[in-house]
């Protein structure tokens, strides 16, 4: 019986004691520099993710030099859920990024998800202002070419007619010579 009664009370500490078991997440926490942004809470259900989803590509492939689909996909889970942890994401992106990629690129993104948050739409002002710039250089273009091929079938249907007189006033003279040696 007496074994019974110290397999029960065992002595030592608990793993909340134990050093070794604390939560390395908030350890990390503490000693990680974030920018200021990222005290701020996002609701994921406020923002129009799929417009974000090519940004978040184009910065993780210029960050890596290529497209780690991986990574990108972790990020896209991670805003998947309705309030993301920025602090929690950016420490488990340092291992893909390293340390002031991870930081400058959570605190660019969390800009826009706040940015996106605030609007109306759920979609970042500076986006919408990207692609109105987009559309209106596209748009300059376009009138451009219109431009260059009216000169250009003006400029061609002209020389035409300037071809055109030119020769009738060619056989013009030459039928007018022919009758002159016609008369002699």
């Amino acid at each position: 019986m007496m074994i019974m009664y110290t397999f029960f009370f065992q002595k030592g500490t608990s793993t909340e004691q134990d050093s070794r078991f604390c939560d390395k997440e908030k350890k990390l926490i503490k000693q990680t520099k974030f920018k200021d942004c990222l005290t701020q809470q996002v609701d994921m259900s406020k923002v129009k993710l799929d417009v974000l989803k090519p940004w978040i590509t184009r910065k993780i492939t210029t960050i890596l030099e290529m497209e780690d689909e991986v990574v990108i996909d972790y990020v896209n889970n991670q805003l998947e859920e309705r309030f993301p942890c920025p602090k929690k994401m950016q420490i488990n992106l340092t291992g893909f990024l390293n340390v002031t990629n991870a930081r400058i690129f959570m605190g660019e993104l969390w800009e826009l998800l706040l940015s996106a948050q605030s609007s109306k739409d759920g979609i970042p002002e500076c986006l919408t202002q990207q692609k109105k710039e987009k559309i209106k250089k596209r748009m300059e273009e376009q009138q451009k070419d219109k431009n260059k091929n009216k000169d250009r079938s003006c400029s061609q249907s002209h020389s035409r007619s300037r071809r055109r007189r030119s020769r009738d006033h060619r056989r013009s003279r030459s039928r007018s010579r022919d009758r002159s040696y016609d008369r002699k």
